[in-house]
């Protein structure tokens, strides 16, 4: 569209009222400021758009051609901005968000469950896959946020820290008092001789702990690869191995004695987790919100 947005909102004044004094009135301007508006729209045009008479002006057949398109626009840009204000009003938005299912339940439901109490109108997308994956959706602008582990390397990410996670191992008190038993010398090697419960290979956690053991020289025995966190510490309350979790997921089983964790000599180092999201990218109103929300509480 070539014209000047004023020529057109001036020609759909004329039209609706079919005077130009009346539309001279509604707009604020003189009457010869309308006619001469009306005059650089035909002369742009090349056609007459209204027949003048002593009454008014009528539209021409080309004239209402263009109201037709003319009018629709305009619905248009007020059907946005009654939807802009019912958001700001309602605080209506949608925020998508990548985690993995371990992060979703542990960590990003919590969250959740308290910010839509106090903002109901905001839709949430969640798309539960590895951190890898996540990082790809970010580059490809396909998620708002993505709840992960922090990356070596941020590159064009900005990431707000919602604190640390420690990776330690577990087992029931029956599993390690059976081990034992099973040892020769009543001394048994606990990464040697344990069915080890891992996640599978592929996930970033499991990659951080086979660094972990190959850094420390700790050989392995018989390893269950397991594919969520979830499964990990349901197969350990049941004894059937040691199992690799995060701590902060298993504060009630080691509370309450359920599970028991094992002192490794060498401690695993923690890891930060948090929100990352392109640093170019302007956030929409609701995504800042959800951010600031869970940021809310931390130093």
């Amino acid at each position: 569209m070539d014209q000047n947005l004023s020529l057109y909102r001036i020609f759909y004044t004329v039209a609706n009222t079919q005077n130009i004094s009346k539309a001279a009135s509604e707009l604020f301007i003189s009457q010869p400021a309308i006619s001469k508006s009306l005059r650089k729209l035909e002369e742009n045009l090349n056609l007459s758009l209204f027949i003048r008479n002593s009454r008014g002006v009528t539209l021409t057949s080309e004239g209402k051609t263009l109201y037709t398109y003319v009018s629709q626009a305009f619905d248009a840009l007020q059907t946005g901005e009654e939807k802009l204000r019912q958001i700001q009003e309602l605080g209506i938005g949608h925020i998508r968000i990548g985690v993995s299912s371990t992060l979703c339940k542990f960590t990003l439901l919590p969250y959740l469950e308290d910010f839509i109490k106090t903002h109901p109108h905001i839709r949430i997308t969640i798309e539960c896959q590895s951190t890898s994956h996540t990082l790809s959706l970010l580059r490809e602008n396909k998620i708002d946020l993505g709840l992960i582990g922090r990356p070596e390397s941020l590159l064009h990410l900005h990431f707000d820290s919602l604190g640390e996670i420690e990776d330690i191992f577990v087992a029931t008190g029956t599993y390690l008092s059976n081990l034992t038993l099973r040892s020769a010398d009543g001394n048994a090697d606990i990464f040697k001789n344990a069915t080890l419960m891992l996640l599978d290979k592929g996930n970033i956690t499991r990659q951080y702990i086979d660094d972990y053991l190959v850094l420390n020289h700790i050989e392995t025995g018989n390893v269950l690869e397991i594919s969520t966190m979830d499964l990990l510490i349901e197969f350990a309350k049941i004894s059937l191995g040691v199992a690799c979790v995060i701590k902060q997921f298993v504060q009630n089983e080691l509370s309450s004695g359920e599970l028991l964790e094992i002192p490794l000599e060498y401690p695993i180092r923690k890891r930060e987790i948090g929100f990352a999201y392109p640093r170019q990218a302007g956030q929409s109103g609701a995504v800042q919100k959800f951010i600031d929300f869970c940021l809310r509480d931390k130093p």
